[in-house]
C-alpha cells in the first residue's frame, strides 16, 4: 500500500473521528448541564470579592503580608558574592548562570585576587549559529520523515531559540572560547532578542523546506552540504548585524575586585582566553547533571534525544535523584565556596518585590473559593510545572541537626530586582520547585557518581520537564 493510500485512509478516519466527537449529544454542554453547573457554582463570591478581583491583580488580591519583607537574611554557608548581571529581554539565564559559576571558579582559584566578566554576546552569537545548524541538519537527518511525524514538526517548530543548559554553555566554551565583555559588549538585539528569533526562525524553516525538497530530489550529499553551507552563511550575515562580528582576537589586562587593573595588557584569542582562565582541559566530564523527577525511578541516567546546543555536542544527561541527595551535594560544594548551576519553575509563588520564594505567598485557593492540589510529578505530567528559569545557588542556611531552612540565588535580573540581585527560597519551596542541578564531581558521593556512568535511558525533548531554561 502506497504512502499516499496511507495518508488518504488516515484523514478519512480523522474525519469520521471528529464527525463522531461533533455528533455526540454527551459531550457538549447543553442547557442541562449548563443550569446544574450555575447550581453548583451556588450564588457566588460576595459581591465586594467580585468587585475586588474584577478591578485589581490577582496577585496582590492573593498575596500573604506576612510574607513582603524578608527579615531573615542571615545564612551559614554563602559563597563569595560577586557582581550581579542582567539578561533583560532575553532567554539566557543559562549562560549567565553558566558564567556565574565559570568566573566564581576563577576568582576562587586566584584567592579572588582577579576578577574576570565574560561576553555573553560573543557566545551568543556562537550559539545562535550552532543551533541553526543543528535545526537544518536535523531536517536533513529526517527528510525521509512525513512533514508532520514529530520529529520533523520538533524541527520546524523550534527552530531556534535563546533557552538552554549548562551542558550547552560548556559545548560552546570548549569549541569557540570566551572573551571578556570588555571584548564584545552587548548589542541592542542581544538584550532583546524578540525579533532577531523570529526573523532567524522564519529563514530557517523557509531553509528547511528547501532541503527537504532537495533530498527528495535526491541531490547528492555534498550538493545538500553544499547548499547547508550556504544558507549558515546567510545565517552569519544576520547574526553579524544585529550581534556583531565576534572578536577574533583582543587585548586585556586582568582586574582585581576593586576593578584596578592588574599586570601589564596580553594578547589572546577566545581559545586562549578560555584556556587562561577556566584550564587547558575540558569542562564536560568534570560535572554530573542532577536533577528531580518524581515520575521516574531515582538513580537512574536519562538523555534528552536531539536536545542539545550543537550538532556534535552533547545530549543532556541527567542522574534522577531524591531532594535529600541533591541538597546535600549542594551543601557539600557551598561548604567549599563553589557556586552552583541551578534551574526552578519560578512562576510559582514568586514575590519579585522582594525576592522571596515561599509556598505560602499567595493563597489563591482561598481568593477562589477552591485547592490547588497537584503534587510534583502530578505538575510535571500535565505540564503545570517544569524548570523555567536557571539562577545561580550561592547559599544556605542549615539549622542545629545540619537539614537546610532555606537557600539563596544569584539571579540575572539586575541589582534592582528581588532582593538587591538574589532570590531567597524556603527549604519547602526548593523541595517543590528545583528541578536541575550541576554539581562538580568532587563534591558527588561515590554511589551517585557510579550510577551516573550507567547507560541512560533516552528520553524526547517533548517531555513535560525537558523545556529549556531561559
Amino acid at each position: 500500500m502506497t504512502k499516499f493510500r496511507l495518508t488518504l485512509i488516515a484523514l478519512a478516519l480523522g474525519a469520521i473521528a471528529s464527525a463522531n466527537a461533533q455528533n455526540n449529544p454527551n459531550g457538549g454542554i447543553d442547557p442541562t448541564m449548563l443550569q446544574q453547573i450555575r447550581q453548583k457554582a451556588g450564588a457566588g463570591a460576595p459581591a465586594a470579592l467580585r468587585n475586588a478581583v474584577a478591578a485589581n491583580p490577582i496577585d496582590d488580591l492573593a498575596k500573604n503580608y506576612r510574607n513582603t519583607t524578608i527579615t531573615d537574611t542571615h545564612f551559614s554557608i554563602e559563597t563569595t558574592p560577586q557582581s550581579i548581571h542582567n539578561q533583560r529581554q532575553s532567554g539566557r539565564c543559562w549562560m549567565y548562570s553558566a558564567f556565574n559559576v565559570m568566573r566564581a571558579n576563577f576568582a576562587k582559584k586566584h584567592n579572588d585576587t582577579l576578577r574576570v566578566e565574560y561576553s555573553h554576546d560573543y557566545l551568543f552569537f556562537y550559539d545562535q549559529l550552532e543551533k541553526a545548524n543543528l535545526m537544518l541538519q536535523g531536517v536533513i537527518d529526517c527528510a525521509d520523515k512525513p512533514i508532520d511525524d514529530q520529529r520533523v514538526q520538533f524541527f520546524f517548530h523550534h527552530p531556534i531559540g535563546d533557552g538552554g543548559t549548562f551542558c550547552g554553555a560548556a559545548d560552546l566554551a570548549e569549541k569557540y572560547g570566551l572573551v571578556p565583555i570588555e571584548a564584545q559588549p552587548e548589542t541592542y538585539s542581544a538584550e532583546r532578542t524578540s525579533r532577531m528569533r523570529a526573523l532567524v526562525s522564519s529563514k530557517l524553516r523557509e531553509f528547511g523546506l528547501e532541503l527537504r525538497d532537495m533530498v527528495a530530489k535526491k541531490k547528492s550529499t555534498s550538493a545538500i552540504k553544499q547548499r547547508k553551507t550556504e544558507m549558515l552563511a546567510t545565517i552569519y550575515q544576520m547574526l553579524s548585524l544585529v550581534l556583531g562580528e565576534p572578536v577574533k582576537e583582543f587585548t586585556y589586562a586582568f582586574r582585581d575586585k576593586s576593578g584596578r587593573a592588574v599586570g601589564q595588557p596580553k594578547k589572546y584569542t577566545p581559545i586562549e582566553f578560555y584556556r587562561e582562565t577556566q584550564g587547558n582541559g575540558p569542562i564536560n566530564g568534570t560535572f554530573i547533571m542532577a536533577m528531580n523527577d518524581p515520575r521516574r525511578p531515582y538513580y537512574k541516567t536519562y538523555e534528552v534525544e536531539w536536545d542539545r546546543h550543537t550538532y556534535d555536542g552533547h545530549n543532556w544527561r541527567y542522574i534522577n535523584l531524591p531532594m535529600e541527595d541533591i541538597a546535600q551535594m549542594a551543601i557539600a560544594s557551598l561548604s567549599n565556596n563553589t557556586k552552583l548551576y541551578s534551574s526552578y519553575d519560578v512562576n510559582k509563588q514568586l514575590n519579585r518585590e522582594v525576592g522571596y520564594l515561599a509556598l505560602d505567598n499567595y493563597d489563591y485557593g482561598t481568593l477562589f473559593g477552591t485547592t490547588f492540589g497537584m503534587d510534583k510529578a502530578q505538575r510535571i505530567a500535565t505540564f503545570d510545572s517544569g524548570s523555567t528559569h536557571a539562577m545561580t545557588l550561592t547559599a544556605v542556611d542549615l539549622d542545629a541537626n545540619g537539614r537546610p531552612i532555606k537557600w539563596k540565588v544569584e539571579n540575572s535580573w539586575g541589582t534592582a530586582s528581588c532582593h538587591k540581585g538574589y532570590c531567597i527560597m524556603t527549604n519547602e519551596w526548593f523541595n517543590e520547585f528545583m528541578f536541575r542541578l550541576v554539581v562538580d564531581k568532587q563534591y558527588v558521593p561515590e554511589k551517585i557518581l557510579k550510577a551516573a556512568e550507567q547507560a541512560p535511558i533516552m528520553v524526547m525533548p517533548e517531555d513535560p520537564l525537558f523545556s529549556t531554561d531561559d
